[in-house]
């Protein structure tokens, strides 16, 4: 099976979703939390840098309860960023 190329927006969302998790992790170990979460150390490591920006719901799922986070922080920080419609001087040129 081929994967479709993500795009930009795609990484991009994963990044900040690594970024969100390494923050919340704090001090505490990766083993520790990948443990805690039901999953591998290299699975969480991918996550956090972004070299799996799309995990499974399940996986997010369990890091965000792992870590205290609500699955409504995750939205707000990881939610693709809006694009602006064009203004009427725009839309006719």
């Amino acid at each position: 099976m081929v994967r479709t190329p993500l795009t930009p927006e795609e990484r991009e969302r994963g990044e900040r979703l690594g970024r969100l998790l390494r923050q919340a992790r704090g001090s505490r170990s990766m083993v520790e939390v990948a443990a805690a979460a039901g999953l591998s150390a290299e699975t969480l490591r991918k996550i956090e840098t972004g070299r799996a920006p799309t995990p499974a719901f399940f996986t997010v799922a369990a890091l965000s309860a792992t870590l205290g986070l609500s699955m409504d922080e995750l939205v707000v920080h990881c939610a693709p960023v809006p694009v602006p419609a064009p203004g009427p001087a725009e839309a006719v040129a």
